[in-house]
């Protein structure tokens, strides 16, 4: 079986970046599934409901900000895998996971006790990875709009911590927020 590892949210300038890791069954019904980045809000959330319904286990992981500054984002972007694997073994539904092994979206794997290949464009061609990169896209957005209430003077509801003009204008304003990636550019 295998389990499928994305993430959401390298770019950001704000917020965390969040991992999900997924293993489906065989009768899931992979028509739902796309690349994240394809699918609008209302898609994606109708394909985060089956795939948390059906799936045989699911898990997402988070690395702040801080840690995001204090490690790097592709360090970062490997611990929250490392934890969203956690979490699906926490929440493993079928039989043992002892034949399990990984395939992650991108160029690089986290440590796991698994075998893990990764796989460029994995979002776009394995069903579990694209599984996993809607749970992880659906959640880090959820995340940045909860943010938008601490914090509600930066938008985050509207551009989710990305680079955009409005983003930029408002750091330029406001400020850092206590959620800022201060190790990146904002100009």
């Amino acid at each position: 079986m295998i389990c499928g590892i994305d993430e959401a949210g390298r770019g950001p300038l704000a917020g965390p970046v969040t991992a999900a890791a997924v293993a489906l069954p065989e009768d899931f019904p992979v028509d739902i599934l796309d690349d994240s980045k394809k699918l609008g809000a209302k898609k994606r959330e109708e394909a985060r409901r089956v795939i948390c319904r059906l799936a045989a286990a699911w898990g997402v992981g988070w690395a702040s900000a801080a840690e995001i500054d204090g490690i790097n984002i592709l360090r970062a972007s490997l611990l929250a895998m490392t934890r969203a694997y956690q979490a699906l073994i926490l929440n493993w539904r079928i039989s043992a996971p002892e034949d399990l092994s990984a395939v992650v979206d991108g160029l690089h794997v986290p440590l796991l006790p698994i075998p893990c290949s990764a796989m460029v464009r994995a979002d776009a061609a394995v069903p579990e990875v694209m599984a996993a990169s809607i749970l992880a896209k659906t959640a880090r957005d959820r995340m940045m709009e909860r943010y938008s209430w601490l914090y509600p003077e930066y938008g985050y509801e509207r551009h989710k911590g990305y680079p955009t003009k409005e983003h930029r204008a408002l750091i330029a304003r406001y400020g850092p927020s206590p959620i800022q990636r201060t190790s990146f550019r904002v100009r």
